[in-house]
């Protein structure tokens, strides 16, 4: 057990972050076993399952969890099994994208005449 107030502090953050990498590794894992078991059950809507897996992977990756090119490596598996298994991998339920909202019309600006400019003061000149 560290004495030093500082070592005491990181073996907290440490246990912290294996916690949470923990959490990421496991929601990872079921997403995979998850589409793997869509797959051999012969399901033909593979979309939602694949498209959970990718998501998955993409957020080990981003959290450090995951090598990048070894989340590319198990997706492009994941796609080959799901291609392999002559399914469809459009998610069903995918959002409409939002429209953007019309540009209000803006009034022409009026306009404004030019401030008038005061006369400089004329400074008195030096007397000989």
């Amino acid at each position: 057990m560290p004495i030093i107030k500082s070592a005491k502090k990181r073996v907290r953050i440490a246990n912290k972050a294996a916690v949470r990498n923990a959490k990421t590794k496991r929601s990872f894992r079921t997403a995979l076993k998850a589409f793997n078991g869509a797959v051999a059950g012969g399901e033909k809507k593979l979309g939602d399952a694949h498209a959970k897996a990718q998501s998955e992977l993409d957020k080990a990756v981003k959290k450090g969890i995951l090598h990048k090119n070894k989340a590319a490596r198990q997706k492009a598996q994941l796609a080959k099994a799901a291609k392999a298994a002559g399914a469809n991998l459009t998610p069903t339920a995918k959002k409409a994208p939002a429209k953007a909202k019309p540009a209000a019309a803006k009034k022409p600006a009026a306009a404004k005449k030019p401030a008038a400019k005061k006369p400089a003061a004329k400074k008195a000149a030096p007397k000989k």
